[in-house]
């Protein structure tokens, strides 16, 4: 086996780190994602690396597992931060027509909270299930946490209340002077039937 070879298996054995059967690969666009050391755990299933979830979580994590915990070890302690969960894939990643369904937003979450996974603060949008339609392959599913200035409470505007799909991010983030994201963290999943 050349050198180059030997690097990529490594690097898909380290992209796959969740105990499979089988080994889904991401590709680098996907695998770079991630940063800042962020981890989201639902039962039996921890997640710190950008990964694929298996078929055999599917189906729970869209019907029964409600909202993960997430933790971010590197966080300030005095400092705020704001956490959203996005779909970029929805309706699918080929038709992204409601791209960045919003999924979960919560703010003013304490740095010393988020240091051991306790994400309390004020829930701008509830948590949603990943729920990928049946026939649209992969979604990924984004977790970013941003830095809050102090003396800000960011809000979502009656519109944006108005439907998850369209949301823009990124207005959100430059509306309330946002600064991060500090770590950035995503999942693939499909619909737990194909």
């Amino acid at each position: 086996m050349r050198s180059l070879d030997i690097i990529v298996v490594l690097w898909v054995i380290s992209v796959c780190h969740i105990t499979t059967s089988t080994c889904d690969k991401l590709d680098r666009e996907d695998a770079e994602f991630c940063s800042g050391g962020l981890k989201v755990t639902y039962p039996h299933l921890v997640i710190d690396k950008c990964a694929i979830i298996p078929k055999k979580f599917r189906e729970k994590m869209t019907k029964e597992w409600g909202p993960p915990q997430v933790q971010l070890t590197g966080a300030k302690k005095k400092r705020k931060y704001t956490l959203m969960m996005v779909d970029p894939d929805a309706p699918s990643r080929m038709n992204p027509s409601l791209a960045n369904w919003r999924h979960w937003v919560i703010v003013g979450i304490k740095g010393s909270g988020l240091v051991n996974g306790d994400i309390r603060g004020h829930e701008l949008s509830a948590y949603q299930r990943p729920t990928p339609p049946r026939g649209t392959r992969l979604h990924r599913y984004q977790f970013l946490v941003f830095e809050q200035p102090d003396g800000q409470t960011p809000s979502l505007t009656p519109e944006e209340k108005s439907s998850l799909g369209n949301w823009d991010p990124q207005a959100f983030v430059q509306r309330f002077g946002l600064t991060g994201p500090v770590a950035a963290l995503q999942f693939l999943t499909q619909n737990h039937k194909d």
